[in-house]
């Protein structure tokens, strides 16, 4: 029975993962056509990194995950001390609210935004992309900060008041540091979400900017070029290493907690 789950779940990872290897060996092919292997080469790494799209988009795909990142993390943190001031019931009713976003879907939010954005008299364009990731982003950083927020307990923070310490300064010292792993998460989990978007990006970019994902469309619909093989094989590689990254902030919540339960104990 063992080497029966271990052979189902060997086929699942083989099933999820063969499609990228084959990807991933494409894009060090020397030949720029599909089929037999014609030897190894570096070629579509380096015309990718001279292409200046590719590098214009990536950057535009930067500085908007950092920003939106940053932005709705922000908004979540003080969305999210401000709903623990609340009642029950109109906690539940705002986090309903809040999670509404999260069942949407993406067609539908990047219309309704791009016709919001119009309506306002926006131009199309990186700022329209920046706000309209950090609408998308904002649930997920809730999801991530709430709870942790919730679980707090004041004692710490009472107890640095009535040694002296200032809001600002006993906010800082003893409510950031708790909340600083579900900080890390949301963070990076809303970076991702705003790298990996296509669909919301596509319809409230206008011209004249892109971004990878809208960046890697465009080229396909002219065919598919090795670079492209290149640049989705690098993309995937930044994804495992924010899927790391992720972990290693469970890992230190988890040891934050037991040190926390430790401490309680004594």
């Amino acid at each position: 029975m063992e080497k029966l789950k271990n052979t189902y779940l060997g086929a699942i990872v083989i099933f999820l993962y063969a499609p990228i290897l084959v990807l991933i060996a494409q894009s060090f092919k020397a030949s720029r056509y599909r089929g037999q292997w014609t030897g190894f080469t570096f070629q579509w790494y380096e015309s990718l990194m001279e292409s200046e799209k590719i590098m214009e988009a990536f950057s535009n795909t930067l500085t908007i995950g950092v920003t939106s990142a940053l932005l709705a993390t922000f908004l979540a943190l003080v969305t999210a001390l401000g709903l623990r001031q609340m009642g029950h019931r109109g906690r539940m009713l705002f986090r309903g609210l809040a999670n509404v976003p999260l069942l949407n879907a993406d067609i539908v939010t990047g219309i309704s935004l791009m016709l919001l954005f119009l309506g306002l008299g926006l131009r199309l364009g990186y700022d329209t992309i920046l706000l309209a990731h950090i609408v998308i982003s904002l649930p997920y950083a809730m999801l991530c900060i709430l709870p942790q927020v919730l679980s707090m307990d004041d004692v710490c923070y009472e107890a640095a008041r009535d040694l002296g310490a200032g809001p600002v300064l006993a906010f800082r010292k003893v409510i950031l540091p708790e909340l600083l792993p579900a900080i890390m998460a949301a963070f990076l989990l809303c970076f991702a979400m705003s790298a990996d978007d296509f669909i919301v990006t596509y319809f409230t970019k206008g011209l004249g900017i892109e971004t990878l994902t809208t960046e890697i469309y465009a080229e396909l619909k002219l065919g598919v070029h090795p670079e492209m093989y290149a640049l989705s094989a690098l993309f995937f590689c930044g994804v495992l290493v924010f899927a790391a990254l992720l972990m290693l902030n469970y890992k230190v919540i988890h040891r934050y907690r037991k040190v926390g339960r430790r401490e309680a104990a004594v």
